[in-house]
């Protein structure tokens, strides 16, 4: 394989990782709340309200926290299914902190770092960037 078409395929890894944590976040969300919602609706004491309460603020809290981690997870599979130059950074940051999610986030990270710190992903980002950088030269100074 080559280094485009591992760049393109973590992309697409990432992605869907990133659509699976939003998925999961939302189920989540859903379970807590709709449970914090009707803990507060059938309770009578205010000690079982205010754990209903609880719940629905934890559930808020858990889906911003699982929507920011999935959010970094679709940038990094779009600017590496773009082939941008900054998808380089972007994958090692973003291999990392998936390594946690086992099994599947532990061997996209692991995949992730293995390409980015290997010479494919090295070669392949270099020519990236060297191509992004090929300006004409100068004029010749013809003018003294």
């Amino acid at each position: 394989m080559t280094g485009r078409e591992h760049s393109r395929l973590l992309g697409i890894f990432f992605l869907v990782q990133g659509g699976l944590q939003v998925f999961g976040g939302l189920i989540m969300f859903l379970i807590y709340g709709g449970l914090g919602a009707f803990m507060m609706s059938q309770s009578r004491r205010s000690e079982e309200q205010a754990m209903g309460g609880i719940f629905i603020i934890v559930a808020i809290v858990v889906a911003a926290f699982v929507l920011l981690f999935a959010g970094f997870s679709l940038l990094t599979g779009w600017k590496l299914f773009k082939q941008q130059q900054s998808a380089r950074i972007w994958g090692i940051i973003a291999s990392c902190l998936v390594l946690l999610g086992f099994p599947l986030g532990t061997a996209l990270g692991i995949y992730g770092l293995w390409f980015f710190f290997g010479e494919a992903g090295k070669q392949y980002y270099r020519g990236i960037g060297d191509a992004s950088n090929n300006f004409p030269p100068p004029p010749p100074n013809n003018w003294q």
